[in-house]
């Protein structure tokens, strides 16, 4: 008798969007709904899925995947960089410390892949602010990680290259800072490098958003999950690369490849995502998941928003009493 695959209940019982009872309508991102409580803020880490900066629909269990790689992200950088992490009242939910967010995403890239390598192969040798060199192959690994920062768009709106001086002329940071956070985005990728080295993988490229609580710098949003990052498995790496073969990849990546395949750049409109994809996914996200955090997954059960509601009543956030 053929098993039943049990995520496939789970495609019409997914988290797109969130109305908590007595919170304020909430920012919208492309993957968060995040509430402000006044001196914290609740982020409730839908099940979107976005790609070239367009949300495409939902993937089963990715937004207390995400969820929970990040938290446990969070514990092991502590020392390495302050996060805004405070408590984790719900599978896909946390409560994190309200900061005055620095508006660039910081890229750390140890391979030429993605969207730098289709700009290289286009042609493009200065970009970032940085000088690449001639003769480089897709999927190349870099002597040592290069920093390539982005401007942080409004949800439907695609990010920018921008070089840090470009940054710091536009005055959206200032030199002081930005030596701070490069040194804290070096060390945090040295970290997530070895530990996923641990585990049998590669951390090919990540972003790192920060913030400030006065003059004190704080890692935020998420970190090293595969919406953030790319993951490659290790073993096999050098010999996909000298056949020029497609490296097996652990992350949202997969979803952009499909999409590329179908003609979809961030332009237009995308082609509605399949069930086997969305399946696809969550099984690389879940097998992830286990295998950074070493914990089986929980599959969710049951009406997923319902289930956030009573958790955020019973840590005094959502008010009690309200249906």
């Amino acid at each position: 008798m053929e098993k039943t695959d049990p995520l496939l209940p789970l495609l019409d019982c997914t988290l797109e969007r969130t109305e908590i009872p007595g919170l304020p309508e909430p920012a919208r991102g492309k993957v968060r709904d995040v509430y402000d409580l006044g001196d914290r803020l609740l982020i409730v880490t839908t099940d979107r899925i976005s790609a070239f900066d367009v949300v495409l629909g939902t993937i089963p269990c990715k937004g207390q995947t995400l969820n929970s790689i990040a938290a446990h992200w969070f514990d092991k950088t502590r020392e390495l960089c302050p996060n805004h992490m405070l408590s984790l009242p719900d599978p896909c939910a946390m409560v994190v410390k309200k900061l005055q967010p620095i508006p660039l995403e910081i890229v750390m890239r140890r391979y030429i892949t993605g969207s730098l390598w289709r700009e290289y192969e286009k042609g493009a040798r200065e970009i970032y602010g940085l000088r690449l060199s001639e003769g480089l192959r897709p999927d190349q690994r870099f002597d040592e990680p290069i920093l390539t920062p982005t401007t942080k768009e409004a949800v439907g709106e695609h990010d920018q290259p921008i070089a840090p001086t470009e940054a710091l002329r536009r005055g959206l940071i200032s030199e002081p800072l930005w030596y701070r956070i490069e040194a804290a985005a070096r060390r945090l990728f040295e970290f997530g490098e070895q530990e996923a080295a641990r585990r049998g993988l590669l951390l090919v490229d990540t972003k790192y958003e920060f913030g400030l609580e006065g003059e004190k710098l704080y890692l935020m949003d998420e970190v090293h999950t595969p919406d953030s990052s790319r993951y490659w498995e290790a073993e096999g790496y050098k010999l996909r690369f000298e056949r020029r073969e497609p490296q097996v990849m652990l992350d949202k990546e997969n979803i952009r490849q499909w999409l590329l395949a179908r003609g979809f750049s961030g332009n237009g409109t995308p082609p509605v995502l399949t069930s086997e994809v969305r399946l696809e996914l969550a099984r690389t996200y879940l097998g992830l998941e286990k295998r950074l955090t070493g914990r089986e997954p929980t599959l969710p059960r049951g009406d997923i928003q319902k289930r956030l509601i009573q958790n955020l009543k019973r840590a005094g956030i959502a008010a009690r009493g309200i249906a």
